[in-house]
């Protein structure tokens, strides 16, 4: 019995995908060519990664000649929100309160992301109808913000 697909990115994949992100429509030389330094992949590795892509339904291809060009169907902050649905469903029993425990356990925290969290908690409506995406503050510390709608 073959393995089941998984709808997570790899490692590899998620490399390709950021560039499609940042760069939007790509061939397959502009992906091999836009490899972070030190993370290069053959063309035909960056081709068949891009193929399994598109069957994972991350990206669409169009012809424009003899080349395809690759676009992403899925937007980054989709992707990341399967990617942590996952993980929490994987290791956390689909428990936000045991991610979170999990979390604020860390010896890594800094004081500063423990205040933003507790902000970030307090400023949720009870309902939990606002939806929240980081950012970057001033010093590139990622932030918690939540996404306010223009009445």
């Amino acid at each position: 019995m073959p393995p089941r697909k998984s709808i997570t990115l790899t490692e590899a994949e998620l490399r390709l995908m950021k560039i499609l992100w940042r760069r939007g429509e790509s061939g397959v030389g502009d992906l091999v060519a836009a490899m972070p330094e030190g993370t290069s992949l053959a063309y035909n590795s960056v081709l068949t990664t891009i193929r399994i892509l598109e069957q994972k339904g991350y990206v669409e291809h169009r012809q424009d000649g003899r080349a395809f060009l690759y676009t992403p169907c899925v937007a980054e902050h989709e992707a990341s929100q399967t990617e942590v649905r996952h993980m929490l469903q994987r290791f956390f029993g689909n428990s936000r309160e045991r991610l979170l425990i999990s979390l604020l356990g860390d010896d890594e925290i800094t004081p500063e992301e423990l205040q933003r969290l507790k902000q970030a908690i307090a400023d949720t409506p009870l309902d939990g109808s606002v939806e929240t995406h980081v950012s970057e503050s001033r010093r590139g510390a990622p932030r918690i913000v939540p996404d306010r709608e223009e009445a």
